[in-house]
């Protein structure tokens, strides 16, 4: 019987308006989904997508049944994007775990994934990305066309290969994970990868172990880089799995027999034009198909196997605008009257909406001072044995709480007794930077006694 627990975390980030990443977070089915297409086509790509894959897994837990609850999530999406012209090029990232029975009988973790929005398995001390990312920079990497490196920097590595809603069929990676006690399962957009590398990321799951906290700490750090995208962190714990491996959990992909959803253009085909739609980033997303037998069109991307998409897409016809006429203006007599009988007093004046944004802006421009006030501190402290960099006041400021900047991998017991009591009273710092180079002063120090005193013993 395996027993799981998790916590989940979603935040707007620093530079949008509106949060388009969704997360599921149930008993057996785990998700985080990043919309694209803009505000309103994004908010509800994505909540078509969760809300789909919930229902459909539920009612066929299996590893089949992911594959196809995400089939049943990209149809919804893509119909929905027909019927509402506003929502055209709509479509979202979609990554989900989810508790079954495998093959041979025990408990097994289906993970399925479509877009970049990655999964990461903590095992035997070990933690390793599982999906591969449906983005250009990342498939010219798998085909030895360009490096990580350059990958990370490539202008066009937001631009997605595979996404749900942008066709009427879709194509699903499938993985089966045998999980130990102890593993930690990491769902997450790319709103904290393209901002916490992995190496950070590692140190918040080995560290942090209330996966609530977990997922907070994710967010966190990624706000405190930057936080230029939505970012969403779904943090699973096995608290009960199989026993007795010391080695890092197996995991193998899986291929469900079912129809094949990837359709190409034959070679030479014209007239069927690619689906486009906006990455969350703001780069275009195109999914554009150029498969051509024994040999590789011009025109194409380097790799051809890579960037698939309907050929029998249903193109609509175009409608020719026609604006519709001004309407000629009322007599003055005609507005006298009307704005007598509404009640309105006189005219909304210059004057007036000045008077209303004065008004707005007194308790608006008192709020950024006290929030300035409030944040405008960083401190050292000790969270859970570890030594911990805040923003914020101790305690909060009339509603802001401080927030968790960076938990170090720097314990109390890697420090000097004599500064605990200072450090539990926490010190204040002028900056993040300041903070961590504070901390990093305190380990050197109790390292240098630890040297001089191993020293004096030698002598």
């Amino acid at each position: 019987m395996t027993v799981l627990r998790s916590g989940v975390a979603t935040d707007v980030g620093r530079a949008r308006d509106s949060n388009e990443d969704r997360a599921a977070a149930g008993d057996t089915l785990f998700a985080v989904a990043d919309g694209m297409g803009g505000h309103v086509g994004g908010e509800v790509a994505a909540r078509i997508a969760v809300d789909t894959l919930q229902s459909a897994y539920d009612q066929n837990p299996t590893i089949a049944g992911l594959r196809e609850a995400f089939v049943a999530a990209n149809s919804a999406i893509w119909e929905k994007s027909l019927e509402v012209e506003q929502l055209r090029g709509m479509g979202t990232t979609l990554t989900a775990a989810g508790l079954t029975v495998g093959s041979d009988g025990r408990d097994v973790m289906c993970l399925a994934n479509v877009g970049d929005s990655r999964a990461y398995l903590m095992s035997g001390g070990q933690v390793r990305q599982i999906t591969a990312d449906h983005s250009l920079a990342e498939e010219r990497v798998r085909h030895g066309e360009m490096t990580e490196a350059e990958a990370e920097v490539h202008p066009h590595r937001h631009i997605l290969t595979r996404a749900l809603g942008v066709g009427p069929d879709v194509d699903v990676d499938l993985w089966e994970l045998h999980v130990h006690t102890g593993d930690r399962l990491l769902l997450c957009s790319d709103g904290l990868t393209n901002e916490v590398s992995v190496a950070q990321i590692s140190q918040v799951l080995e560290t942090v172990k209330d996966p609530r906290k977990a997922a907070r700490a994710l967010v966190d750090r990624a706000n405190a880089h930057g936080g230029s995208d939505n970012i969403t962190v779904v943090v699973v714990d096995v608290l009960v799995g199989e026993e007795g491996a010391p080695e890092p959990s197996a995991v193998s992909r899986v291929s469900v027999p079912g129809p094949v959803n990837v359709v190409r253009r034959a070679s030479g085909a014209e007239g069927a034009p690619p689906v486009t739609g906006t990455h969350p980033g703001g780069d275009p997303i195109t999914a554009v198909v150029r498969a051509v037998p024994g040999g590789r069109d011009p025109d194409a991307p380097a790799a051809e196997a890579f960037v698939s998409s309907p050929a029998a897409v249903q193109t609509l016809p175009p409608r020719e605008y026609r604006p519709r006429p001004e309407l000629a203006p009322l007599p003055r007599e005609t507005r006298r009257e009307r704005r007598r009988r509404l009640g309105i007093p006189r005219r909304i004046t210059l004057r007036v909406i000045l008077f209303f944004v004065l008004v707005l802006a007194v308790p608006a421009g008192a709020v950024a001072v006290v929030h300035w006030y409030a944040m405008d501190n960083w401190y050292v402290a000790v969270d859970h044995d570890h030594l911990a960099v805040y923003q914020g006041r101790k305690g909060g400021f009339l509603g802001f709480q401080p927030k968790l900047l960076d938990l170090t991998g720097v314990t109390t017991a890697q420090v000097l007794p004599r500064r605990l009591p200072a450090l539990r009273a926490t010190v204040n710092e002028p900056s993040l930077r300041a903070g961590e180079q504070y901390i990093a002063n305190l380990h050197q120090e109790f390292l240098a006694q630890q040297n001089s005193a191993a020293l004096n013993g030698g002598l």
